[in-house]
């Protein structure tokens, strides 16, 4: 039988992964494979789930789990000089990468679609030493999810991530930032930017013009308006017509700097990332995928 490494986040979502963890292991080995699993521990290294890979051949890794998860795995995998193709089964709060691939929501359908599927190669993002999948952010509210509590998020999903951002209301500011790139450069102020591999943040399609396989990220600055502007653009924003607001910068890029004098944090598919000075790419074709939906 082939072998698959099945790397799950119990604490993922409401923990839905632990009940369907036979059916899992069930329909692989209906399928030809064996299942080898890895727990995600909060107090360990998931780079542990790659110590046999020198002795085994891995058909493909099986990641349960949601954003975070599959990011940190990604740098793990890039780390250790694992390039095998990865499955997703998407359980997290939000799941916007495996959403942005067209995985289901219900756990079988996707192991069924990963199953019957051939690999593509779909474009990862790099930001200084380490990678994203979904989407690099900073300026306002950008930490929520590195700030919202893990059980209150198992509990209410996404609704935590909501009542979190309400508690940030009164740090709301401008903030000074310097932008380059050969599409673009800007010095100004900002609320904040989110630069996409994928679509979504937090279930919201900020970035729906953005392809999978094109090479490119896009960048999405929010300028500092009027608070009085602010709800016109909200608005846009539900609508999908904020790409093209005077109010918001958007642009397609392989590759940009940006540097910020700001006491502010980056984030990277919902956990910390580096500071500035940040050299953000994309990697065209840098990730092997099984189960994308055409």
């Amino acid at each position: 039988m082939k072998k698959v490494k099945f790397i799950y986040n119990p604490y993922s979502g409401e923990n839905l992964i632990i009940d369907k963890l036979d059916k899992v292991i069930k329909i692989h080995q209906e399928a030809g494979y064996t299942i080898v699993p890895y727990r995600v521990d909060k107090n360990v290294d998931v780079i542990n789930a790659f110590n046999d890979f020198k002795d085994v051949n891995y058909h493909y890794v099986l990641i349960a789990g949601g954003d975070g998860t599959i990011d940190s795995v990604v740098n793990a995998m890039a780390k250790v000089g694992v390039s095998v193709p990865i499955g997703i089964l998407p359980v997290g709060t939000a799941n916007d990468f495996g959403k942005f691939l067209g995985m289901p929501n219900d756990i079988i359908k996707s192991c069924k679609q990963i199953l019957n599927s051939e690999v593509t190669a779909v474009d990862l993002g790099s930001i200084n030493d380490k990678y994203f999948v979904n989407v690099a952010s900073t300026g306002l509210f950008t930490d929520v999810s590195q700030k919202t509590d893990v059980n209150l998020k198992n509990t209410i999903g996404k609704l935590a991530y909501y009542l979190k951002g309400l508690e940030e209301l009164p740090n709301f500011r401008k903030l000074k930032i310097k932008i380059k790139s050969k599409e673009m450069e800007f010095e100004g102020h900002m609320y904040f930017m989110l630069v996409f591999n994928g679509q979504t943040a937090g279930n919201f399609k900020l970035a729906s013009r953005a392809e999978a396989t094109d090479g490119l990220l896009d960048v999405i600055i929010f300028k500092a308006i009027p608070i009085i502007e602010l709800i016109p653009l909200f608005v846009k924003v539900l609508r999908g017509e904020h790409l093209d607001s005077d109010n918001v910068i958007y642009f397609k890029t392989d590759n940009l700097c940006i540097e910020s004098p700001e006491d502010i944090v980056t984030d990277i598919d919902g956990e910390k990332g580096p500071d500035f000075p940040l050299n953000i790419k994309c990697i065209k074709g840098g990730l092997k995928v099984l189960g994308v939906k055409s």
